[in-house]
């Protein structure tokens, strides 16, 4: 059983959800659907104030791309590398859209996702002699990570600091704004109603993936066309990314609690990354949902791949598939030592197709359930659709369980006991109490 969408490059396959998903379960959370999907775009949802990535085309004016794209390549004709600077909203989306699409992924490099001294060293040591653009993204300029590394590297960009470091914070205020208006470096604005997980169609992704060379408007075209196909029908029958939406909660509700997304693209490794923040993020409150984790495979099928056959079996799995677009690159004869005679003349993508085909069949009969996200290629267009598609599915299914899929209150907790201990001024006296270490000796 499939379903394909023919004004989108996706297809699902859902010949393994079955029987634990069919399509009268599908069709039997319609008014479910219904409800929800009203709330949403009427703005009467809980965090109805970050719906601004709903209408992806109109994130940004044609006259702020024109600029973005402009400064984009500027910055990539002056300099051999663009450091971003950002946590994880802040440089995920980017990330995954650059590593699945750029002829040369390695024009860009990353910082402040982390507090690590040994990789923010190491990252001077790679750049040094090279002529490297920043771009630092937070929306308030004061998270820690993105702060700290921004201080710490900085001076890569050199004399040229002024014309390098591009900045994109908000639109009037915070600790970045008054340091753009200062300094005169070039700003891009992180919307005010768009958060950082469904951010990377703004100009907080836009700007590193365009440095690289892609075509950002095709990327927005693609998201925008499946837009438009699902806010034409709610049924999800007809609505590939409600279908999904619906197949995770029917799979919840049966006792389900982990979902694997699994590729057999390393290009996509980091697409799974962004998909695991923004499913995590969204959902996980209240004691609820579905814990997102990934797999690379079939790497993953020489180890994860035992727990996943014969674990426990509270898994479901998804997986994202690229239809076309592999090079042509055939297995040559050999002596057959290796017993790979039989496959003289093959292509490596039909050995890798087969290798997908054979887990989802192993894994339906292990029990664990699976559905298949099929790509027509790896494009623009289709990321575009892509990371549509997974947007508009988490906000549903967020929001079919009850929570607010825009919020991320327990994101604050661990920063309020670093402040605590680091002695941030404000922080000194909270509820939570500091524990001394105590070690136990062997």
């Amino acid at each position: 059983m499939s379903h394909h969408f023919e004004k989108l490059p996706i297809a699902l396959d859902v010949t393994h959800l079955e029987p634990n998903v069919t399509q009268e379960m599908i069709a039997a959370r319609q008014p479910l659907i219904e409800t929800v999907d009203a709330e949403l775009r009427s703005g009467k949802c809980r965090g109805s104030g970050f719906t601004g990535w709903l209408k992806a085309e109109e994130i940004m004016t044609d006259s702020d791309r024109a600029r973005l794209k402009k400064t984009a390549e500027r910055l990539s004709n002056e300099t051999d590398v663009l450091l971003v600077i950002g946590i994880g909203g802040s440089y995920l989306g980017a990330r995954a859209v650059i590593e699945a699409l750029a002829d040369d992924p390695n024009k860009v490099v990353y910082a402040g996702q982390n507090i690590s001294a040994h990789y923010m060293t190491r990252l001077r040591q790679q750049l040094h002699g090279k002529r490297v653009a920043i771009n630092v993204i937070s929306k308030s300029g004061t998270t820690t990570e993105p702060a700290i590394a921004f201080r710490v590297l900085k001076d890569l960009a050199g004399v040229e600091a002024r014309s390098r470091i591009v900045v994109t914070t908000d639109a009037k205020k915070g600790a970045l704004r008054q340091l753009a208006q200062k300094e005169g470096y070039e700003a891009f604005v992180v919307p005010d109603n768009v958060g950082g997980r469904y951010s990377v169609l703004s100009a907080v992704g836009l700007l590193p993936i365009a440095y690289t060379g892609i075509d950002v408007d095709s990327l927005i075209k693609g998201a925008g066309d499946c837009a438009q196909l699902c806010a034409t029908t709610n049924n999800p029958l007809e609505n590939p990314a409600y279908f999904y939406a619906v197949a995770r909660n029917v799979l919840y509700k049966q006792g389900f609690c982990i979902e694997i997304l699994a590729s057999f693209e390393p290009r996509l490794h980091y697409l799974a990354e962004w998909w695991k923040q923004l499913f995590g993020e969204s959902e996980g409150k209240e004691n609820m949902a579905l814990y997102p984790a990934s797999v690379d495979f079939t790497t993953d099928l020489h180890s994860m791949g035992q727990y996943i056959q014969e674990g426990r079996r509270i898994l479901m799995e998804t997986f994202l598939i690229v239809d076309e677009d592999e090079p042509s690159l055939k297995i040559p004869a050999g002596d057959d030592t290796d017993e790979l005679g039989y496959l003289t003349g093959k292509e490596v993508r039909y050995v890798n197709r087969k290798a997908y085909e054979a887990t989802a069949r192993a894994h339906r009969d292990g029990g664990v359930p699976n559905l298949s996200i099929v790509l027509k290629n790896l494009s623009p267009y289709s990321m575009g659709a892509l990371i549509y598609f997974f947007e508009i599915a988490c906000a549903i299914s967020g929001l079919m369980l009850g929570v607010n899929p825009f919020d991320q209150p327990g994101v604050e907790a661990y920063k309020k006991v670093m402040f605590q201990l680091l002695g941030k001024p404000g922080f000194e006296k909270l509820e939570s109490t500091i524990h001394e270490p105590r070690y136990v000796n062997f």
